[in-house]
């Protein structure tokens, strides 16, 4: 079931999307080689309890981390560890934040210092693909408009695009109805309306679509073993067009 949310839902839902916003920027100043993703994952913890809220992702279905923090061919779920990051990364950083009954939920892939030319445009069209597909949020567009336009994007750059896992529905759960894909046909799927709320996370790959899990049920990693790339916003659909709730 779809929820909607009234004017004064979304007031309450911007704050847990600031935080996790925020968590972003706490992630980003520990982007450097040396630093383990067991340290940004740390750092992230203490900013989301600091703010009074409780990060999203502890214990949710069982995982062991305040952020999801992949690396290179991990697409997402990567638990943090003691891994430390080296010159050319690039490390996807996935995360939540719960406060007055609502959740945030946004993710960024960041550089490590300069990285590889294919990957580096392998993030920028990723990234673009996300707000092309905010675009198409509009009232009385449905959900296959915004997957329509993620993939249409990236497909002519010969990119993969997971298709085993999508963007969903967020409010006072962060996993609600309905299923965002970032594929598909226009004019399918629900029809968008005023006050849903979605996370909209465009997974796209230097090459092909399948991924593979890790013994340890997480760890999802292109079957390629090529670089992946990910990015999120929570946006709320709204009479005035989308609106970007976890904007940096």
């Amino acid at each position: 079931m779809i929820v909607l949310k009234t004017h004064s839902e979304l007031e309450q839902m911007k704050k847990a999307c600031r935080i996790s916003a925020e968590a972003l920027n706490v992630a980003e100043e520990w982007m450097r080689p040396g630093v383990t993703t067991k340290e940004i994952d740390h750092a992230i913890h203490n900013y989301i309890v600091k703010c009074g809220a409780k990060p999203s992702f502890l214990g949710l279905y069982g995982f062991p981390a305040s952020a999801c923090i992949s690396v290179n061919d991990v697409v997402i779920h990567g638990i943090p560890s003691g891994y430390a990051l080296k010159e050319g990364d690039i490390v996807s950083v996935d995360v939540g934040a719960s406060i007055d009954g609502f959740h945030g939920d946004n993710a960024y892939t960041f550089p490590v210092g300069k990285i590889p030319e294919d990957v580096a445009q392998l993030l920028r069209v990723t990234e673009e693909s996300l707000y092309k597909g905010i675009e198409a949020a509009v009232v009385g567009n449905r959900i296959g408009d915004i997957s329509y336009a993620v993939q249409s994007h990236v497909t002519p750059y010969g990119y993969g695009i997971v298709r085993q896992f999508v963007g969903h529905g967020v409010g006072r759960q962060l996993h609600e109805d309905p299923e965002v894909p970032n594929f598909g046909r226009p004019g399918r799927g629900p029809r968008l309306a005023e006050g849903m709320t979605i996370a909209i996370e465009p997974m796209i790959t230097l090459e092909g679509d399948d991924v593979t899990i890790d013994a340890d049920k997480w760890t999802t990693r292109t079957k390629s073993g090529k670089a992946a790339a990910h990015f999120e916003h929570t946006i709320a659909i709204t009479r005035d067009g989308p609106v970007i709730l976890t904007r940096r």
